[in-house]
């Protein structure tokens, strides 16, 4: 995969990555990311949540399955050491995201605190974009161009939280929903457009196929086996597949 021109390596202050990487954040992501916030808006609304809390989810947390788990407890009258619980498991998926890729965002001089600041942006669509574009990157431009794109991704979704709420009522309960499923989906087509090695074409069938045989189960273990068991299966199978290919 090929970096977009923009990018190309070159020297510049930090400064102008930031800028670059705000730049780079306005994509499709960021409206289908607007979209899906414009839904989760409407139903803060719906269920009677202040915006200014609402806000701040989205700000501190920013990641829809556990900010739709902080409002719906809250919501239900749930005592919140549980609802704290619930959104941390609910947040333990985004650890591999951000061990994959917090070494394209170090820099060649650690800075401990931006480093966790931008630990903090890496959700799906920061992880995905990050993947593709900070390895093209040099060193010193990496944290940067990610707390570019990671403010301007959040400042997006501030934006749609607020529009949603303020428009709920011109939103129908039906469509609000929708918009929610708007990152998922961007989510799965970003992963088919970066695919680039037989491992993450096995992933993803390995995902596909595990998924709606392993939906029914309870506890929530239907992500857990789909998403470990089949990226386990993905990991082993694409090496071999590698080192098989290596040897002939």
């Amino acid at each position: 995969m090929s970096a977009p021109p923009a990018l190309h390596p070159a020297h510049h202050a930090p400064a102008v990555w930031f800028l670059k990487g705000m730049r780079a954040g306005l994509s499709v992501p960021a409206i289908v990311l607007f979209a899906s916030y414009l839904g989760f808006g409407a139903v803060l609304q719906s269920v009677g949540f202040p915006i200014g809390a609402g806000l701040v989810s989205t700000l501190l947390v920013w990641a829809l399955p556990a900010q739709l788990i902080l409002i719906g407890g809250i919501a239900a009258g749930t005592a919140l050491p549980a609802v704290a619980l619930a959104v941390a498991i609910s947040s333990i998926r985004l650890l591999p995201m951000v061990v994959s890729v917090a070494p394209y965002i170090r820099g060649p001089r650690r800075n401990l605190f931006w480093e966790l600041v931008s630990a903090h942006y890496v959700a799906m669509t920061v992880w995905l974009e990050g993947l593709r574009l900070l390895p093209h990157l040099p060193g010193e431009a990496r944290l940067p161009f990610t707390l570019g794109l990671g403010n301007v991704l959040i400042a997006i979704s501030m934006l749609g939280t607020l529009t949603g709420f303020l428009v709920a009522g011109e939103v129908p309960t039906p469509l609000a929903a929708a918009l929610l499923l708007l990152t998922p989906l961007s989510f799965t087509i970003l992963m088919v457009r970066n695919a680039a090695r037989p491992t993450d074409w096995l992933a993803l069938a390995a995902g596909f196929f595990l998924m709606p045989v392993t939906l029914g189960l309870e506890g929530g273990l239907d992500l857990m086996i789909a998403g470990i068991g089949g990226g386990t299966f993905a990991y082993v199978a694409g090496r071999l597949l590698e080192r098989r290919r290596g040897q002939s």
